[in-house]
């Protein structure tokens, strides 16, 4: 048996769902139908921003929106001056759900509770008539004159459009390549850096504010990012580093995840600086123990442990540090080197860079240039961004405009 849509979405995620809740308000005629692989929907949407769903960022100009995005910075620049942070807001607040801005930038529902965007989407879904069906795993998909085919492993669908919004689903992007799309190959891009060094070894749950930089061979570095740094017991986390994570997503996977890099723990100083300020607090502090007080609005278990790591002994006076001392302690804290050796996910917030080759996306339309009327959303395209709310705003930017070039 043949089932009709005028609309088939492939997946049911947050794209899937923003798209097809924007079709029907902007036609209530047409039969929109998602089919979702597995028992859940919205399950991304369910876990992100630790269960409290980080919607958007607030982040008001498309240029500076789009700087957010280690791939897809051109390409968005356009969709976001049609639909973005703005826009975003008021699409919830019309559907009763307010949004409420962190002092990050971070945006949240006010009630803090993923539960508030799903049963938005599952609400709106219904009311518009959308038909959502789960354990319906495509198994093809292919174009038969006007019309698209799906079969699943229960029916099989034609649609004379349809969408897809898979994200990082490997077995669709196959079938994406069969009908001439080149699809670039997943790789994680937010993730935390693995670090067994004993400078940090005892410092889990210390945050500070840092900069970061990759060290390649030669020592030069075109991968640095600064901002705020978790020490884990596996090593280092936090924005910094899953910024750093994000832009590096290709370089570090080619490095296979071992690489060196330099933290700089007080970012607004250089060696030159801290070693001129070390030298007047030995002036200054003559009988006073170097580990009885952090200096330099350095965490005080980071700098006992920098300080140690220097040679400096615990009841050591700063009028007995030497000069070798106060040097490599300079060195330390700015110049902190360190061995990566592997990742891991941050939180169960799996982000991939890859997917389908921007180049072969009309991005007025989110329309494929190989094949009329096959449209894509969100992540299943080679867009990715760094933590904060960027990947939905992505998702959103898409589905609206998906909706809006079926309808008009």
């Amino acid at each position: 048996m043949i089932i009709e849509a005028d609309v088939i979405i492939v997946g049911g995620g947050a794209a899937g769902f923003f798209t097809a809740i924007n079709l029907a308000e902007n036609n209530s005629t047409l039969k929109v139908i998602i089919l979702e692989r597995s028992s859940e929907v919205l399950t991304k949407v369910r876990i992100s921003g630790g269960g409290r769903c980080n919607v958007t960022h607030a982040a008001f100009i498309p240029k500076d929106l789009s700087q957010n995005y280690p791939r897809g910075e051109k390409e968005l620049l356009g969709p976001f001056h049609t639909f973005m942070t703005g826009d975003t807001i008021e699409w919830f607040e019309k559907k009763g759900v307010p949004l409420k801005i962190e002092e990050d930038g971070r945006m949240f529902p006010e009630s803090n509770s993923s539960k508030t965007i799903i049963d938005c989407f599952l609400d709106e879904a219904e009311r518009l008539n959308v038909e959502v069906l789960k354990q319906h795993p495509v198994k093809s998909i292919q174009k038969e004159e006007n019309d698209w085919m799906v079969e699943t492993e229960q029916n099989n669908y034609k649609a004379k459009k349809i969408v897809i919004a898979t994200g990082s689903n490997v077995k669709i992007w196959k079938l994406l390549t069969k009908l001439g799309h080149t699809t670039l190959p997943p790789i994680p891009s937010l993730f935390t850096f693995n670090i067994k060094d004993n400078r940090i070894k005892d410092l889990p749950g210390i945050a500070t504010s840092a900069s970061v930089s990759v060290l390649s061979k030669n020592h030069k570095t075109n991968l640095e990012s600064e901002g705020p740094l978790l020490i884990t017991h596996w090593g280092l986390s936090g924005p910094a580093i899953l910024k750093l994570s994000a832009w590096g997503a290709i370089d570090l996977y080619h490095l296979n995840y071992h690489f060196k890099i330099k933290v700089n723990w007080i970012p607004s100083e250089t060696m030159e600086t801290v070693l001129e300020k070390l030298k007047n607090l030995k002036a200054l502090n003559t009988k006073q123990s170097v580990l009885k007080y952090a200096q330099l609005e350095v965490p005080k278990r980071l700098w006992q442990s920098l300080a140690v790591s220097c040679g400096i002994e615990e009841t050591q006076k700063w009028a007995e540090t030497t000069n070798k001392q106060l040097q490599e302690l300079a060195l330390q804290l700015t110049n902190s080197v360190l061995q990566v050796d592997g990742k891991s996910t941050f939180k169960e917030e799996f982000v991939t860079a890859g997917g389908i080759d921007l180049k072969e996306i009309n991005f007025k339309r989110y329309e494929s240039k190989i094949h009329k009327n096959l449209f894509f959303a969100g992540e299943v395209l080679n867009i990715d961004a760094i933590t904060g709310g960027f990947n939905f705003q992505n998702a959103w930017t898409g589905g609206y405009i998906v909706a809006k070039s079926i309808t008009e």
